[in-house]
């Protein structure tokens, strides 16, 4: 026999949406001066920490097609945040570096969503926020694994799109073919009219 719950607050499905959508509300409305949104301020945050020595290591960790992260980085340097250097170990590659202004707007970014973050969890008292991140990030550590290649290629169309938008233009076709699921055949890709 299936049960319902009386309140649709005893739902954990309806608890996690309701959270998500007051979370990325807040959120979006801190990045939404930001080149690029929430793409924007990870190029911004991934810089600042170092974690990718060029161009096209910074694409691949943040798991964005290159030609998506060239317009990404051109919007974010248009606006003085970000800067490419040619790499001197590698005159092909390009460094990427914060600005002074980038490393402030980084900064700022940082105290804006922690306070959009506090405002989620403001009915929790302090030690019940700290108990919250702990058991959240244990539930997402033991999460059923996903299929990096499909999730990567998910993110590629999604900021595809949103950059071809930006710009006036309809989102080209992935070059990346879809990852075939087991037990079935490949489907043929369509070529893309050039």
């Amino acid at each position: 026999m299936v049960t319902t719950p009386e309140r649709p607050e005893s739902d954990l499905g309806w608890a996690l949406g309701t959270v998500m959508r007051t979370y990325l509300r807040g959120i979006d409305e801190v990045v939404a001066g930001v080149p690029g949104g929430p793409r924007g301020y990870q190029v911004l945050a991934a810089a600042g920490r170092g974690e990718a020595a060029s161009q096209l290591a910074l694409a691949q960790h943040l798991g964005v097609d290159r030609t998506v992260m060239t317009y990404l980085l051109d919007d974010l340097e248009s606006a003085g945040l970000v800067e490419r250097r040619p790499d001197p170990a590698d005159r092909r590659a390009r460094r990427v570096g914060l600005t002074p202004e980038g490393g402030a707007r980084l900064c700022a970014l940082e105290r804006e969503l922690r306070r959009a973050e506090e405002t989620v969890l403001a009915p929790l008292a302090e030690e019940e926020r700290a108990s919250l991140r702990e058991m959240l990030a244990r539930i997402a550590r033991g999460a059923a694994p996903v299929d990096p290649c499909q999730v990567a290629q998910e993110m590629q169309a999604q900021d595809a799109a949103a950059v071809s938008a930006s710009r006036g233009r309809a989102p080209r076709r992935s070059a990346v073919a879809p990852t075939p699921q087991p037990g079935r055949p490949r489907a043929a890709t369509p070529a893309s009219p050039r």
